[in-house]
C-alpha cells in the first residue's frame, strides 16, 4: 500500500485520542476523528477508509456495502452488538474487540451496586440530606453473610464478580450455557440452571452479551419468579432487561431494588419512569471506567487495527475465519 492506511474513529465520548495517536505514529497509519450517529454518517465519514474504530455508531450491512475498502472494524469495548457481524464476515472484514480490559472495573462496579442496595446506602444518604435519621425508609435490611448471589454469565467479568461476592460473605451460584448444572467452576461457584438461580438468588448480577438469545432475558415472567426481596444488577447491556417489566416489578414490590449501569436507551430520556422509581441506583454506563482501563482500552483497540492492517493476527478478533 503506497499511501498510509486511513483509520476513521467514528465516535468517541472522550476528548483525547492520545493513546490511539501514539499507536498510529508507531504503526504508520492516518487517524481521522469524526462524530457519527447514524448509518449514513458512518458511510460519509468512512469514504476511503481502511479501518473503522467505533464506540456506539451502527456498523450495518449497508456500511460494509458502501465501504468496500474496509479491512477491519474495531470496537471500543467488549460487546459488538452494534456491528453486523454476519455482514462483516460476508465482506471479509475483521471485527475486533477488547473483551478483558475492564474485568476488574466492571466486577467492582457490580459489587458496589449490589452492596449499596443491600445496605440501603443510597436511600439512607437521601434521607440524611433531608434531615431524616430514621431507618424506616430502607427497612428491612439483611446481613450479607449467608445470602445467595447469583451470576448470570460466567465469563471473565462474571467469574470476577462471583469471586468478589464470596469475599464479602455471599454464597455464590452461577448460570452459563457452557457449564453443566451441578458442577462447580474452578473458582468455586456452584453452577445451577437458570430457573434455579432466578428462584434462589437474593442478588442477581447480569454478565452476558446482548444477542437474539439474551434480549429481554429478564422479562415479566422471570421477574415474577424472583424472590420479592431480590436485587437485580445490570452492568452488561440494557437490552438484556425488559425495562417496562422491571419498572412494574419495582413499583409493585415484585422485587426489592435494581442497580443499573446500562439502559435500553442511552442516555435515558428525561421523562424515563426509572427516575421516579425510588428503589433504584442508576449510573451512566460507567462500570468499565478507571483511569487504567481507559488507557488499556484505547491502546488495545488501536493496536488491533494496526495488527490487521499490517497482516498480523490481532490479539482479539471476533470472526477469525476472515483472516484464515
Amino acid at each position: 500500500m503506497d499511501r498510509k492506511p486511513r483509520v476513521v474513529v467514528t465516535d468517541l465520548d472522550q476528548p483525547s485520542l492520545a493513546e490511539e495517536e501514539a499507536v498510529s505514529a508507531a504503526e504508520g497509519f492516518e487517524l481521522v476523528r469524526t462524530d457519527c450517529r447514524t448509518e449514513d454518517d458512518v458511510i460519509r465519514a468512512g469514504e476511503g477508509a481502511d479501518a473503522l474504530i467505533v464506540q456506539y455508531a451502527p456498523i450495518t450491512r449497508a456500511v460494509f456495502k458502501a465501504l468496500p475498502g474496509l479491512k477491519v472494524v474495531a470496537r471500543y469495548g467488549v460487546g459488538v452488538d452494534t456491528v453486523d457481524l454476519e455482514a462483516a464476515t460476508d465482506a471479509g472484514v475483521a471485527v475486533c474487540n477488547v473483551p478483558d480490559y475492564g474485568t476488574e472495573d466492571v466486577s467492582d462496579h457490580a459489587i458496589a451496586l449490589a452492596l449499596s442496595l443491600a445496605r440501603g446506602v443510597v436511600g439512607l444518604d437521601r434521607e440524611v440530606r433531608r434531615g431524616n435519621y430514621s431507618l424506616a425508609p430502607v427497612q428491612p435490611l439483611h446481613r450479607v453473610a449467608g445470602r445467595v448471589f447469583g451470576v448470570v454469565g460466567l465469563g471473565l467479568i462474571g467469574a470476577a464478580t462471583a469471586r468478589k461476592a464470596r469475599g464479602v460473605g455471599y454464597e455464590t451460584v452461577g448460570f452459563d450455557p457452557v457449564y453443566e448444572p451441578g458442577t462447580t467452576t474452578a473458582e468455586g461457584t456452584a453452577v445451577v440452571s437458570f430457573d434455579e438461580l432466578i428462584s434462589r438468588a437474593d442478588v442477581i448480577s447480569l454478565h452476558v452479551p446482548l444477542n437474539a438469545h439474551t434480549r429481554h432475558l429478564i422479562n415479566a415472567d422471570v421477574l415474577a419468579a424472583m424472590k420479592p426481596g431480590a436485587i437485580l444488577v445490570n452492568t452488561c447491556r440494557g437490552g438484556v432487561v425488559d425495562t417496562e417489566a422491571l419498572i412494574e416489578a419495582l413499583r409493585s414490590g415484585g422485587i426489592r431494588a435494581a442497580g443499573l449501569d446500562v439502559f435500553e436507551e442511552e442516555p435515558l430520556p428525561k421523562d424515563s419512569p426509572l427516575f421516579d422509581v425510588p428503589n433504584t441506583v442508576l449510573t451512566p454506563h460507567a462500570a468499565w471506567y478507571s483511569e487504567e482501563s481507559q488507557v488499556e482500552l484505547k491502546q488495545r483497540t488501536a493496536q488491533n487495527v494496526a495488527d490487521v492492517l499490517a497482516g498480523r493476527k490481532p490479539r482479539n478478533i471476533v470472526n477469525p475465519e476472515v483472516l484464515a
